[in-house]
């Protein structure tokens, strides 16, 4: 007669704990994201059907990044699992095959990218560029993912998740204009963006500038002496008004191309602060993917005008 309540509780922490994978009693799925952009496309698309977890906050560096045990369990305790992919978050790949094999839906955004429209830098020997975001029209990709990726985990709300997700990429295609409209107001021969890491590629592709990064695609890639001084030579004699840092990368190596330039007679200036791998501070317009790419364009386009 005694195994009967044993079982009774038993059954109950069993359900207890499915209940905490799936987000509790409210019923929403536990959703964890790496980077802000790809968090903020999972509670637009996910609405009040989600509870949007994100691993990386403002400043931080997908990169470089290493997992916390935090993060681990995090991600343990996750419905479904959102991750850029293209190596973004390179030294977290190996922790995303292991949720994978465990049963846990594990997405790259990038996945749906076409393999043609992807950047590939000579410096990545066959590898792709992972910052696909700065070409707002491949960003629909991946909100296509993160929609595709929450119907397939909760198909009951499919509709809901299909209605946001088509709104959100409206705004997109305004953003996509704006963005184009912007930059146009720049004078051609100023359209050169300098910045601490090859980052903005996509960006300098789609609405037509030249990118000049300090560092390759990663920011663990060193700058050697020699590339600053062929940049601060390029720079001052086309004499670019304005080189920028970003949030997420230290302002050292920015600063010191400002000095190698203004030696050469050019007074370039730091043109203020372009949000690349990370977003801004929750709450704030920089803090949402359309607020972050319209504070870029909007710093650059004063900047250079």
């Amino acid at each position: 007669m005694r195994l009967r309540p044993i079982l009774i509780i038993c059954t109950a922490l069993l359900l207890a704990g499915c209940a905490q994978k799936q987000g509790g009693t409210s019923g929403k799925l536990n959703v964890v994201s790496t980077v802000g952009m790809i968090n903020d496309a999972v509670k637009i698309v996910g609405k009040d059907e989600v509870e949007a977890v994100g691993l990386m906050g403002p400043g931080v560096d997908p990169h470089l990044y290493r997992a916390t045990a935090g993060d681990v369990q995090k991600l343990e305790n996750a419905d479904a699992i959102f991750y850029g992919g293209l190596e973004l978050e390179g030294r977290m790949t190996d922790i995303f095959v292991k949720m994978a094999s465990k049963g846990t839906p594990t997405h790259a955004v990038s996945e749906k990218v076409p393999q043609a429209e992807l950047r590939e830098p000579p410096e990545f020997h066959g590898k792709f560029d992972p910052h696909i975001w700065f070409d707002v029209t491949l960003w629909k990709h991946a909100v296509e993912s993160v929609k595709d990726g929450l119907s397939a985990k909760k198909p009951a709300s499919k509709a809901k998740f299909e209605e946001a997700a088509s709104a959100y990429l409206k705004e997109l295609d305004d953003l996509n204009e704006y963005v184009q409209t912007e930059i146009a107001k720049i004078p051609k021969d100023q359209r050169v963006l300098v910045t601490a890491h090859d980052a903005f590629g996509y960006f300098g592709r789609r609405y037509g500038m030249e990118v000049i990064g300090i560092q390759g695609t990663s920011t663990a890639t060193e700058a050697g002496a020699g590339a600053l001084r062929t940049i601060a030579d390029k720079i001052a004699k086309r004499k670019v008004k304005a080189i920028f840092v970003e949030s997420s990368v230290p302002r050292a190596t920015i600063e010191a191309l400002q000095k190698a330039i203004q030696s050469r007679g050019w007074n370039v200036v730091i043109g203020g602060q372009l949000f690349s791998d990370a977003m801004g501070q929750d709450g704030t317009p920089e803090g949402t993917y359309i607020g972050m790419v319209r504070h870029n364009v909007d710093t650059i386009v004063k900047a250079l005008r």
